[in-house]
């Protein structure tokens, strides 16, 4: 059902503002009579439940730390009996994040309204992501709400520690190369042209390594504006397609093969599939149903469709086992924990250990990162010098020797 945003005013007169589910502009209109309230402007806003502008959602974005922390408050109130309305409302009293405390008042509203916490959360999908708003509707019908919320806090912390330790580990290439572009472009536009200049002055016979430096020095000065906007035109350029469907599933394609890091990434989004499909048919969710939610948790449109291929198969009738096979995702552990989860009804435990056990590799692979790209690093850093070096100091050692002569 759609979701409209409106503007109002109550019994006193006073302006209200907010948003109601209806299945048309007549209906909300109807809704906000039935409240006491004059509508003013009715809105249909594909966005539910957003009651926050652009530039607010985007300063104070809500990120996995965010939803670890509401997670871990949410299980501490439900196992000590707290009503779910009085805890929602202290819950947004106490925020300091403006577009959480917003979405949590309006969580609040349409809880008082009648509507599930489940139904109230999917009304904010930019917020909470579908697999959360899965285990939470689970945990609603078994009555096993607060467990719900612990496997949530468990689940977003390690995809926290994981996202963290994967950013660590490439601060230190990622610096290194902007350095060296730094130094390429101070070298081009300062550095050389004055040896050039000096060259050029002597009328001697150049080397090719001198030619070579003084023409890309010469491009860069006279060509730096169009260099510039080619830089701006690419990057631009790379963000619109990578938003598309097919930039998003080349893209994610790509960056599973890059060199050192693609291997890494890879298994960092199995471990998050292992672990949060686990997760899901612990909770009782079909298994179906958990590999459409485990497909969009993955954050990887090239995974994601390789999942839900799998989720065909399996309603075609495959095993999970074939089907995990058929998608070439998984290493020969993994599909043997699966096989004897199969087997043994202990599919959820077994995908639980695979995911112990990818999250191990990624953790190993990362300490050993910044010693398998170094030696790469240097070694390019090592030519730039040779090539600087012969550039400049060829033609001067040349000098010098045709003066003592």
């Amino acid at each position: 059902m759609p979701f409209f945003l409106y503007q109002a005013r109550d019994a006193k007169g006073k302006l209200t503002k907010g948003q109601v589910e209806a299945p048309n502009e007549s209906a909300a209109a109807e809704v906000l009579v039935a409240r006491q309230e004059i509508p003013l402007k009715i809105t249909l806003t594909d966005e539910a439940g957003s009651q926050v502008d652009f530039l607010e959602g985007i300063l104070n974005r809500i990120n996995t730390q965010h939803l670890v922390v509401f997670s871990r408050q949410m299980y501490s109130l439900t196992k000590a009996g707290i009503p779910m309305i009085r805890a929602i409302v202290g819950l947004a009293d106490s925020s300091q994040n403006p577009v959480l405390k917003k979405t949590l008042r309006d969580i609040a509203q349409q809880l008082e309204r009648g509507r599930s916490l489940s139904a109230a959360f999917s009304s904010h999908h930019k917020v909470f992501p579908r697999l959360a708003v899965s285990i939470v509707h689970v945990g609603e019908n078994t009555g096993r709400l607060e467990e719900a919320f612990l496997q949530l806090a468990e689940y977003f912390e390690r995809d926290e520690e994981t996202r963290k330790r994967i950013k660590s580990a490439m601060n230190y290439p990622t610096t290194v190369l902007i350095v060296i572009c730094i130094a390429m472009v101070v070298l081009n536009m300062l550095v050389i042209p004055q040896f050039a200049e000096m060259f050029l002055k002597l009328g001697s016979d150049l080397p090719f390594t001198t030619k070579l430096l003084m023409s890309s020095s010469s491009f860069f000065v006279n060509y730096w504006q169009l260099l510039l906007v080619a830089v701006v035109s690419a990057i631009l350029g790379f963000r619109a397609y990578k938003d598309t469907e097919k930039g998003k599933l080349n893209w994610d394609r790509i960056k599973l093969k890059i060199p050192f890091v693609g291997s890494i990434i890879e298994r960092s989004l199995l471990g998050r599939y292992a672990r949060s499909f686990s997760m899901i048919l612990n909770s009782g969710v079909p298994m179906t149903t958990g590999l459409t939610l485990v497909a969009e948790a993955v954050d990887n449109k090239y995974m994601e469709k390789r999942i839900i291929e799998m989720r065909k198969n399996i309603e075609r009738g495959d095993s999970l086992l074939r089907s995990s096979v058929a998608s070439e995702l998984f290493s020969p552990l993994v599909l043997q924990m699966v096989a004897v989860g199969e087997e043994t009804g202990r599919v959820d435990e077994l995908l639980k250990e695979a995911a112990d056990y990818y999250e191990r590799e990624v953790d190993f692979d990362l300490k050993s990162l910044t010693a398998k790209i170094e030696p790469v690093l240097i070694s390019f850093v090592a030519v730039m010098v040779g090539v600087l070096a012969l550039g400049i100091f060829t033609p001067m050692w040349d000098m010098m020797g045709a003066f003592k002569g």
